[in-house]
């Protein structure tokens, strides 16, 4: 029983995955697509393009990874506020390698993901599909 709940978490956890791929490409599609029409509006790029994957996330991982049964405004709520957390902390971390461990800044995302990916799949997991 234990092992089959294990193979099942596993499995959610790449199909987690490989949604996170196709959000950060509608981000950074989004984030582009708003920049060619006016490179000044690159903030407003980047929270258009967060609010537009995490509502990507939200029906893919409804759907594929943990199969929600129905639509739920809480649940879309909770997948907000877990992916704010998540970019909380994503931004915490970034700032603490680059600027007081000196990491570059051009490897410091792939150790944040590290962190990053498995907290955000607890909390989706765990608190936005709990059933």
């Amino acid at each position: 029983m234990l092992k089959d709940s294990l193979q099942k978490m596993a499995k959610q956890f790449v199909g987690f995955g490989i949604v996170g791929i196709f959000n950060n490409l509608i981000c950074l599609a989004v984030y582009y697509l708003v920049i060619y029409f006016n490179a000044s509006w690159y903030l407003f790029g980047n929270v258009l393009g967060f609010l537009v994957s995490t509502l990507n996330a939200y029906i893919m991982n409804s759907k594929f990874v943990f199969k929600a049964k129905k639509f739920d405004k809480l649940n879309l709520g909770k997948t907000y506020c877990a992916y704010l957390i998540s970019l909380g902390i994503s931004t915490l971390l970034l700032y603490v390698l680059v600027n007081k461990l000196q990491v570059d800044a051009r490897l410091a995302p792939i150790f944040s993901l590290m962190v990053t990916v498995p907290f955000n799949f607890i909390l989706n997991r765990f608190w936005v599909y709990n059933r």
